[in-house]
């Protein structure tokens, strides 16, 4: 079906099998647990053991699952704080577990950030099967962009056995319905721009598109150091800075979500002014803020990789920023906590690794803005790399393919 401007109007992201909720549910906690036993599934989903019988054995026949010999594989990972309680295995009979077919479905993840863009190709259960191929945008044209993406898509999608059945993007942009975006101040994109359905047309794999900070809640959840936790949240400082909350193993959703909405809050009352007029706002953890402020300090123009690089040498001038800045992300992260109430805070952006230059400053953001009796903010510092948000974009189009 064509919309008046000429673009499809039913690109809704195939799906491997059809299914209740109640499958589709069996489905993801297969591919986030697996592999699992049947008796450990029951007991996390609150499912009887003949209704999970009946649920698995449709989604063997489709294809999806697979049950295999405990000996053979290693256990997979289960809810935090999560103990199963196995019954008693009939004389004779071998133990198993639930597996996903990873194998048969392959999925191309695209980050577009900044300048660059990155394409790789994983299976369904977001292992490599192709390295991360970076290439910076020639152009910043909508036109442009896609062609480029398509020309990465289609170079990868065809080394790799079995074909792609989707892509997945993950850009910094305000995005709607998982096609078009709508703004993104980076590209410069003032207008609505139906990525989905020009990217799909150039490389024939149906597309589906999210704010790159979402594709990461959506990957830590289904694969990553979200798994089985009741409620996280997820930092990002680099160009801008992001917020994400998850609860119960889905990200709480918005339409303003991807507008950026914490990179306005207070952290600091003597910072320095943001380009909205705010004094010492989230806006100060960015690379643009901190290249200015280290110039200040050191009285010439310099730029955010001559501070990253005397922040690693340690030098004294440098230092004093990051102490700073450590100490201003640990009352973001104290902010986020005390409304929240997240199990854990995740942090991460390509300017992340800041943070563990000085975690003693954190704690000390932390505890600056938390009563004294409150219990201890958990925070993990994950791995930065283009390749890990790549693989975001992949892992939320595998969500959008199983959910």
């Amino acid at each position: 079906m064509q919309r008046k401007d000429g673009m499809r109007s039913d690109n809704a992201p195939k799906r491997w099998f059809m299914g209740s909720d109640f499958t589709r549910h069996v489905a993801q906690a297969i591919t986030q647990y697996g592999p699992i036993s049947r008796t450990a599934l029951s007991q996390i989903l609150g499912l009887s053991q003949g209704a999970l019988s009946r649920i698995t054995s449709d989604l063997i026949y489709a294809g999806v699952i697979e049950e295999i010999n405990d000996s053979t594989h290693g256990p997979g990972r289960l809810p935090r704080d999560f103990t199963p309680k196995e019954r008693a295995e009939r004389r004779g009979r071998p133990r198993t577990s639930m597996r996903l077919r990873a194998e048969e479905r392959s999925f191309v993840g695209v980050s577009v950030h900044d300048t660059d863009v990155s394409v790789i190709v994983v299976d369904a259960l977001c292992h490599e099967l192709t390295s991360c191929h970076t290439e910076s945008l020639v152009s910043t044209e909508p036109q442009a962009v896609i062609a480029q993406i398509a020309g990465i898509v289609n170079r990868v999608a065809a080394s790799v056995t079995p074909s792609p059945v989707l892509v997945g993007v993950g850009i910094g942009a305000h995005t709607r319905e998982g096609v078009d975006v709508t703004y993104a101040p980076f590209l410069h994109w003032d207008d609505t721009v139906h990525v989905s359905a020009m990217l799909e047309e150039a490389c024939g794999i149906p597309t589906v598109i999210a704010n790159d900070l979402n594709t990461l809640l959506v990957y830590e959840n289904w694969f990553g150091a979200g798994i089985g936790l009741p409620r996280f949240a997820l930092l990002t400082i680099g160009v801008g800075v992001g917020y994400a909350l998850s609860e119960h193993g889905h990200p709480v959703d918005d339409p303003d979500n991807s507008y950026g909405l914490i990179g306005h809050v207070l952290v600091d009352n003597h910072g320095p002014r943001c380009f909205a007029g705010h004094e010492g706002c989230a806006q100060c953890l960015t690379t643009a803020s901190l290249a200015q402020e280290y110039s200040t300090i050191l009285g010439q123009a310099v730029g955010f990789d001559d501070f990253a690089h005397d922040a690693r040498a340690g030098t004294p001038q440098a230092q004093t920023l990051i102490n700073r800045t450590c100490f201003r992300l640990g009352t973001l992260i104290a902010t986020a906590q005390n409304f929240a109430l997240p199990h854990t805070i995740l942090i991460s952006g390509e300017i992340s690794f800041l943070a563990r230059l000085n975690t003693e400053s954190i704690r000390s953001g932390i505890r600056s803005f938390r009563p004294s009796q409150a219990a201890p903010v958990k925070f993990t510092i994950l791995d930065f790399s283009w390749t890990y948000w790549a693989k975001a974009a992949a892992g939320h189009a595998i969500a959008q393919y199983i959910g």
